[in-house]
């Protein structure tokens, strides 16, 4: 990835393209990399921001999904944004789905895929064979549909992570807070237009979690992909961008 990460007053991020603002926010295990495809094509007409969520950096009492929708408000302070849409994938999305419910006037719209926030099957839920490459290997396949997705390079990164103790404390911390806060009695608070791009195939997050975000969401899009996994961006990117640029454009400001 040729993107340049800028760090400045304890914030790392992508700051790529101008225009209005899509503040993309990455899974518990993803990567910038995850978003390349969507950094590449909506750079060219829109301001593409993804600042680095501080998964491994919390004090463990504090790493919970809370916390990092805490991080992120203060984020878009320091960047001085507003009327921007976010994009969250996994835990991203469920960051995101807090900090719509806690910042409403600043988010004008919202895409999910593959969110947690009502359920999951946790791929940080346990690691009982971590030193195992190959049991990391089937589990990072097991989010793709496709398991050729699931690159050694990949791979690699995962098994480095949950290999790391500090990460993996925190990551098994992240995922516990995910559970305990589900969403479900809060979504009716969400008005803002808000598009499900979700794969047909997530066994992560599997299509009846889509079904009821939403019969949850009062203002929702369901879009699916097919043949495709938990992480539709890295595994069918040109369907992911069509159907994403299709929404932007119901709600982007005509100049």
């Amino acid at each position: 990835m040729d993107f340049v990460l800028k760090e400045e007053h304890g914030f790392s991020y992508i700051d790529e393209g101008e225009g209005e603002v899509l503040l993309l926010l990455h899974g518990l295990m993803g990567a910038l990399s995850n978003w390349d495809a969507v950094i590449r094509d909506f750079s060219k007409e829109y301001r593409v921001i993804i600042p680095i969520l501080p998964i491994y950096d919390l004090p463990l009492l504090t790493t919970g999904v809370k916390t990092l929708a805490k991080h992120v408000h203060r984020f878009v302070m320091h960047m001085g944004l507003t009327d921007f849409t976010l994009l969250g994938n996994s835990l991203g999305g469920h960051v995101g789905l807090i900090y719509c419910i806690n910042h409403p006037q600043l988010v004008k719209s919202l895409i999910l895929t593959g969110s947690s926030g009502l359920y999951e099957n946790a791929f940080g839920g346990s690691f009982p064979r971590r030193e195992s490459y190959d049991f990391v290997k089937e589990k990072v396949e097991y989010t793709f549909y496709d398991p050729k997705v699931a690159t050694k390079e990949l791979v690699d990164d995962v098994f480095k992570t949950i290999n790391d103790r500090n990460r993996v404390i925190r990551i098994l911390a992240m995922a516990k807070s995910a559970i305990r806060h589900n969403m479900a009695k809060d979504l009716h608070k969400i008005h803002i237009p808000v598009a499900l791009i979700w794969g047909k195939n997530d066994k992560i997050t599997p299509p009846e979690v889509a079904v009821e975000f939403n019969q949850l969401l009062p203002n929702s899009e369901l879009y699916w992909i097919d043949q495709c996994g938990h992480a539709p961006m890295m595994e069918h990117p040109e369907e992911f961008n069509r159907l994403l640029k299709a929404f932007l454009e119901k709600y982007k400001v005509k100049v």
